[in-house]
C-alpha cells in the first residue's frame, strides 16, 4: 500500500503543521475529485480555524511536491487527487460534472501499442473522456 500523504510529505522534508495534517487527511479520505472550496469545507468541519488561504497554499505546496495531481475537466475548477493512487482514467459527464473513474485493459494495451509503433516507451498518460448519458430507447 502507498505511504500516507503525511508520511510522503515528511519524507520530502516538508514541515507538517496540524492544519496541513488535517488537509492531507481530508484529501486522503476523499473518494472523489474535490476542488479547493470542497477541501476547505471538509477541513473546516474538523478544525474551524483553517482558512481557505491555508487550503490554497497547502494544495499548491502538495502539488509542487508531486504529492497531488491537479485535474482540470473543462468546468473552470481545478480538482485534486492523490498522485500515488492506482492508475485510472476518467469519464466526465458534461451535464452534471460527475467524474467516473475507470480502468480498461484494452485501452491500456492500445496506448502501449501506439507508443511502441511511434518509437516510444510509454512513461505515463492521462485519459479523459467527456460525454452525456445515452438516452434509453
Amino acid at each position: 500500500m502507498t505511504k500516507s500523504i503525511i508520511k510522503r510529505c515528511e519524507a520530502r522534508g516538508m514541515r507538517m503543521t496540524g492544519q496541513r495534517r488535517i488537509i492531507a487527511k481530508v484529501i486522503e479520505d476523499s473518494d472523489d475529485h474535490p476542488d479547493v472550496e470542497e477541501l476547505f469545507k471538509r477541513a473546516v468541519s474538523v478544525d474551524d480555524g483553517i482558512s481557505i488561504a491555508t487550503v490554497y497554499r497547502t494544495v499548491k505546496l502538495f502539488e509542487e511536491a508531486g504529492i497531488l495531481d491537479k485535474l482540470e475537466f473543462g468546468d473552470g475548477r481545478a480538482r485534486y487527487e492523490d498522485a500515488e493512487r492506482d492508475h485510472h482514467d476518467h469519464l466526465i459527464d458534461v451535464n452534471s460534472g460527475e467524474v467516473i473513474e475507470f480502468v480498461d485493459a484494452e485501452i491500456e494495451a492500445l496506448q502501449e501499442r501506439i507508443a511502441r509503433k511511434l518509437g516510444y516507451e510509454l512513461r505515463g498518460h492521462r485519459l479523459e473522456l467527456y460525454g452525456v448519458p445515452k438516452k434509453e430507447g
